[in-house]
């Protein structure tokens, strides 16, 4: 537009809402807490965009699953969209989902005290036998890996799912120094993103012998086999681990596009 003899471009692309970075000759809006995401200016642009939501809780063995995880592209215009952050699940309990541009990021499965993990965005791990991990949920993440009986009749709990692999079965043997007690199953791997990051890692199960790590992704380690379980990492959506039991992640959601020059 030509306006007193000066030339006016369009105007750039910009927004406004959560943590606001740039790397790479990216910007990055990453929410935490619940919040908007606002268009300020700018044409209709195509943004890249990751929904985690917060992880299952661990139950007294199976490990909790990861929260769903939804990575795409959306299209945004001048408006305000509103974002939702679910919290992870507290013990036995599923993770909250998480919602952004009219999709849902379902919350993780919580890890079973006996008998099968619960579905979620992926599912948690089982405990006892026969046992099963809970299911997940197709496009955001994976089975519970199964539990079972060690040699002393006692429950060993599954690894909960992740959002870039199922969650590991339990094994009835334990290392060497307690071979008769078993071992929990490792949590699933999470989803690496566009930043290079992993998340929605599956809590590790819970075992006498020894206990199953946490994926990779802020999945929790489980309890057991004389070492403390942890919880699900906070902005990554990981799930719980098995034996506290212990409390899910809570998740994020993260926007990202190319700077404006």
């Amino acid at each position: 537009m030509l306006l007193n003899g000066f030339f006016f471009g369009a105007p750039k692309f910009s927004a406004t809402g959560g943590t606001i970075t740039t790397s790479g000759g990216y910007t990055y809006h990453t929410f935490t807490a619940s919040g908007t995401f606002q268009v300020l200016s700018g044409p209709t642009t195509s943004v890249q965009r990751l929904l985690v939501a917060g992880g299952g809780g661990g139950g007294t063995w199976g490990g909790g699953g990861a929260g769903g995880v939804l990575a795409g592209t959306t299209s945004v215009s001048l408006g305000s969209y509103p974002i939702t952050i679910g919290n992870g699940g507290a013990v036995r309990t599923n993770g909250d989902n998480t919602t952004a541009f009219s999709l849902t990021a379902i919350g993780g499965g919580r890890g079973a005290d006996s008998g099968d993990g619960s579905s979620g965005g992926s599912g948690g791990g089982g405990a006892g036998f026969p046992s099963s991990g809970g299911a997940g949920t197709g496009g955001q993440g994976y089975a519970g890996g199964s539990g079972t009986e060690d040699l002393n009749l006692n429950n060993v709990g599954g690894g909960g799912g992740g959002a870039g692999a199922v969650g590991g079965n339990a094994s009835s043997s334990g290392p060497p120094i307690r071979p008769d007690d078993g071992t929990g199953g490792v949590g699933g791997a999470g989803y690496q993103w566009l930043n290079g990051v992993y998340y929605g890692g599956g809590g590790g199960g819970n075992g006498y012998g020894a206990a199953g790590v946490g994926g990779t992704g802020g999945g929790g380690n489980g309890g057991g086999g004389g070492n403390p379980g942890t919880a699900g990492t906070d902005g990554l959506g990981g799930g719980g681990g098995g034996g506290g039991p212990y409390a899910g992640g809570k998740g994020v959601v993260i926007i990202r596009y190319p700077t404006p020059v």
